[in-house]
Parts: C-alpha cells; sequence; structure tokens
C-alpha cells in the first residue's frame, strides 16, 4: 500500500513539474509569426525553414518596391520583376514544406502570455512563440498629380535601383531644398550632370538653415556642377514618355519623360526625378504589440534586430538600421531568423536542463543577456565559416 501511495506521489510531483515546463513554453500553432510577405519576411521564412522551424507568413499583398518595372542590385536577381523575384522565393520556401503563407492582411497582432502571441485574420487566430515584423513602410508623397502614377517608373528615390536606367539624362530633385544635397551626391558626376532641384517652395530661411548647418560647401558644390534650383510651386507632374516602352533593352536604357507644370503656368520637361520625401509605417501592427519606435522606424538596436518585446524582431524596411533596399531586407531577415531559432532553441535547453530553476520567476532581462552572449559566438563561428567558402 506505501508502495503505491509513493508511486502516486511521484507521479503527481512529475506532473507538476510537467506543467510548469508546459507553462514556460506555450502550445503554439507554430514557432514564429512573420508578418509581411516581402525580401525580409521571405528571407526570414526561408531560413526557419532550414532549421525546420514552422512558420505561418502573413502578406497583405502590399510592397514598397511593387510599382518599380525591375528589382537592381540583387545579387543572383538583377533587373528582374518584383512579383517574379516573391513568386520563385516562395516555391523554393515551398519545398521544405515548414511555413504556411497567408495571403491576408492580420487586422490583430497581441501578447497572449509571456512566451505567446496571437494574429486574428477575420474569425480566425494563430498562435506562435515569437514574431518577425516585416511589415514595411510607405512613402509619404505630396499630394501633387501624377506623382503617385509616375512613382517607381522614372520617379524613383533610390539611385541604386533606378539610377542606372536614367543615366546621362535630365534630372529633377523633388523634396525640400534641405534635403537636396544628398541627392545630388549621390547622382554627380556618375550617373547624372544635368540636376535642377525643384524646391516646391521650400527655399526658405529656415530650410536654407538647416543646409547651411549640414553642408556648409552646399553653395560652392552647386555652383561648380551646374546645379540650379527652381522654387516655384509645383501644380503637376505628367508623363509625357514611357519608359517602359520606349527603351533600349541591350544597354537598359529607359527613356521616361515628363512634363513638370508650375502655379505660374510655366513648364519644364525632365527625364525623370529622384525623390527625397518621408517614409511612415506601413502597418499598425507594430504599435499594437507596443514595440518602441525610433523615429518612424520600429527600434531595432538591440543585438539581433530584437525590438523593445521580447519575443519580437524587427526586419526590413520597417526597422531602424537606417538602410532600405532589397540586400538589407533579405540580410536582417535572415539575421533575425537565426536568433530566433537559437532562442527558441535555448528556451527548449532550459525546460530540459533548468527545471527546479524555472519553477521561479522568470527573469526576461537575465535570460535575453545569456541567450545574447551564445547566439552572438554561434553567428561570428557561422560567418567566419561561410567567410571562407
Amino acid at each position: 500500500m506505501m508502495f503505491t501511495c509513493n508511486w502516486i506521489a511521484l507521479l503527481c510531483a512529475l506532473l507538476s513539474i510537467l506543467s510548469v515546463c508546459e507553462a514556460d513554453i506555450p502550445q503554439t500553432n507554430y514557432d514564429v509569426i512573420i508578418i509581411g510577405g516581402g525580401p525580409s519576411g521571405l528571407s526570414a521564412a526561408s531560413a526557419l525553414s532550414r532549421v525546420l522551424r514552422k512558420s505561418v507568413l502573413f502578406d497583405s499583398g502590399e510592397y514598397r518596391n511593387n510599382p518599380t518595372r525591375h528589382m537592381h542590385d540583387v545579387i543572383g536577381n538583377d533587373h528582374v520583376v518584383p512579383a517574379e523575384f516573391r513568386k520563385t522565393a516562395r516555391e523554393q520556401i515551398s519545398f521544405y514544406n515548414m511555413t504556411t503563407f497567408i495571403d491576408q492582411k492580420v487586422t490583430k497582432l497581441e501578447k497572449t502570455g509571456d512566451n505567446a502571441f496571437q494574429a486574428t485574420v477575420g474569425d480566425q487566430q494563430y498562435t506562435a512563440r515569437k514574431v518577425i515584423l516585416g511589415s514595411g513602410v510607405k512613402d509619404d508623397l505630396p499630394d501633387v498629380p501624377g506623382l503617385q502614377e509616375g512613382f517607381g517608373k522614372g520617379i524613383f528615390w533610390c539611385p541604386w535601383c533606378d539610377g542606372f536606367e536614367h543615366r546621362n539624362q535630365s534630372m529633377g530633385v523633388l523634396g525640400d531644398i534641405s534635403e537636396a544635397y544628398g541627392a545630388v551626391r549621390e547622382l554627380h558626376p556618375t550617373l547624372n550632370k544635368d540636376i535642377r532641384i525643384y524646391a516646391n517652395g521650400t527655399n526658405t530661411t529656415e530650410q536654407i538653415a538647416i543646409l547651411d548647418k549640414n553642408h556648409p560647401n552646399w553653395r560652392k558644390v552647386f555652383q561648380a556642377y551646374n546645379v540650379t534650383v527652381n522654387n516655384k510651386p509645383i501644380l503637376n507632374i505628367t508623363r509625357i514618355q514611357d519608359g517602359g516602352v520606349v527603351n533600349d533593352p541591350a544597354t537598359r536604357r529607359e527613356f521616361d519623360k515628363f512634363q513638370i507644370y508650375f502655379a505660374d503656368n510655366s513648364s519644364e520637361v525632365r527625364g525623370a526625378f529622384m525623390t527625397n520625401y518621408g517614409t511612415s509605417q506601413r502597418s499598425d501592427l507594430p504599435a499594437q504589440l507596443g514595440v518602441e519606435m525610433l523615429g518612424s522606424k520600429i527600434n531595432t538596436l538591440r543585438k539581433g534586430l530584437r525590438t523593445s518585446v521580447p519575443g519580437v524582431w524587427g526586419v526590413g524596411d520597417a526597422n531602424s538600421d537606417n538602410s532600405t533596399n532589397v540586400p538589407h531586407g533579405m540580410s536582417s531577415g535572415k539575421s533575425a531568423a537565426v536568433y530566433c531559432h537559437v532562442e527558441l532553441a535555448q528556451e527548449g535547453l532550459d525546460r530540459d536542463a533548468g527545471l527546479e530553476k524555472r519553477e521561479s520567476e522568470f527573469d526576461v532581462d537575465s535570460f535575453h543577456e545569456t541567450t545574447e552572449k551564445q547566439m552572438g559566438s554561434e553567428i561570428q563561428d557561422l560567418y567566419k565559416r561561410l567567410s571562407r567558402r
């Protein structure tokens, strides 16, 4: 009788310990929720699939580079249509059968416990232990007729993305005059020498003071490069030639042409425009989770691109890396996925090797500090090995 009681007591103790473990690592549908089906989200899904982590990727179908004709400066995918890039990436990721793709917009994203998150689409909920936010940004274009329609096709913000196709053409720079110097520096003299600033009424004392402070020699540079400034208010920008039709495939030159009209009824013609406008978060999901922001970007200054919310990473254009392009998106998605996988693995190790310790209150800061050291060392070794290949 006593023998039976001892076994019952032991069984109860084991069940008690297991219940503690289950509380530490919740039962979820997936390991990771990925928000965003652009380069950063796809890269994260690929990396997680390679180590057999189950993820669900939500794609709202909104992409910053969707308007552009082709992607550029993406090794192995130069001059590829963005939609084709995403299609191929999905096909390759699907081979591993570890990622579920859901082409819908998440309406609600919340933390449901110490180590769990829930995404809601319609009346359906999806749970995971971690979240990777690759939700992207949108360009805050002013309400100038024709600007949105031409954006990505002769009107662009990144010379690495579209400058080569419009080299040696007449170039206009749109945006506040205080931001114009950077555009001139990136374009002249290799891509464009005929550059005109369209300040749209921003050539003011305040704006010039900013320009003087940031670039004291800007006047000399503009004079030396023959860069001129038109401060007239812009009424509209009208396309008069489509570079998608008029082009030279052999040299990859696209001959767009625009007529820009001003409030005084005058107009000028330019071959292309580079823009200097701000961006904002495309999604409100980071705000729903309460992640800390750095300006308009998700603060990911913590190691491994972590946000201020434990278990949540920020990648791609949405994060505060201050780099917004496809290669950066892919790199950040990969990096976050590596850290995410190792953190998930570490939680499992802690559960299996430290049951008694896990019965006490979980110290999030201490956990992250320990995991940082372990992951930092592993990733350094990984990249050292890769660099030798």
